[in-house]
């Protein structure tokens, strides 16, 4: 299958202006005196320092990116205004001559501080909703069993007592709304319904009362 090629008009601005950018940084780095090869690395260190920057920046905000950004687009800035008819590309001032000859040396001072900047990749804590509350220990009670009383006899029953038939518990709404957001964040989280357990030990809640909120999210 061919893929068709759309031109984007961000693209094309973006090369429209970055080789008219490259073609006044060449022309002010001739007029200073730099001819040949160097005229043409002039504005490949300018272009390489602002985007170097700017990698860092998106990276981490810091002064020193910020520093060696305005830098060179100052740079950059510059050349395009020098070049518009601001200055005689016959005769350029001392000044201008003087900072194209120390541009090399700044440009790499730039980039190699860029390149050592430590960037902090310490992740942030989770926040506390995503906490699993585990349950508070239970203090362990140690029994002299030497003084404890002879358990009393078991007195044999004559007829067994049939066990009561349980009866439904009352939740209240306001604790199955809360419940309902638990179990909604643990689906979120782990992809599968909350368990009563897992939401006994959310809520603190009794084992029948966690059986029962569970029966009604379902």
């Amino acid at each position: 299958m061919k893929s068709s090629i759309r031109p984007d008009a961000v693209l094309v601005q973006a090369v429209i202006a970055g080789a008219l950018s490259f073609a006044h940084l060449h022309d002010l780095a001739q007029a200073a005196g730099q001819t040949g090869w160097k005229a043409w690395a002039y504005p490949i260190s300018v272009d390489l320092l602002l985007v170097a920057a700017w990698r860092r920046l998106r990276a981490q905000r810091s002064r020193l990116a910020w520093v060696w950004f305005l830098v060179a687009l100052v740079a950059s800035l510059g050349a395009n205004i020098a070049t518009a008819g601001f200055l005689d590309m016959n005769h350029p001032p001392a000044l201008l001559r003087l900072g194209v000859a120390g541009w090399p040396a700044l440009a790499f001072l730039g980039g190699t501080l860029l390149a050592h900047q430590h960037t902090d990749h310490t992740p942030d804590p989770a926040p506390a909703s995503d906490r699993e509350e585990e349950p508070m220990p239970r203090p362990v009670v140690e029994v002299d069993r030497s003084e404890a009383p002879e358990p009393a006899p078991e007195i044999p029953e004559a007829h067994p007592v049939p066990a009561l038939p349980k009866t439904a518990v009352s939740v209240p709404p306001a604790l199955i709304d809360h419940a309902r957001k638990v179990a909604t964040e643990h689906r979120a989280r782990t992809g599968a319904d909350i368990d009563a357990a897992t939401l006994r030990a959310r809520l603190g809640v009794p084992e029948d009362l966690a059986g029962a909120i569970v029966a009604q999210l379902t």
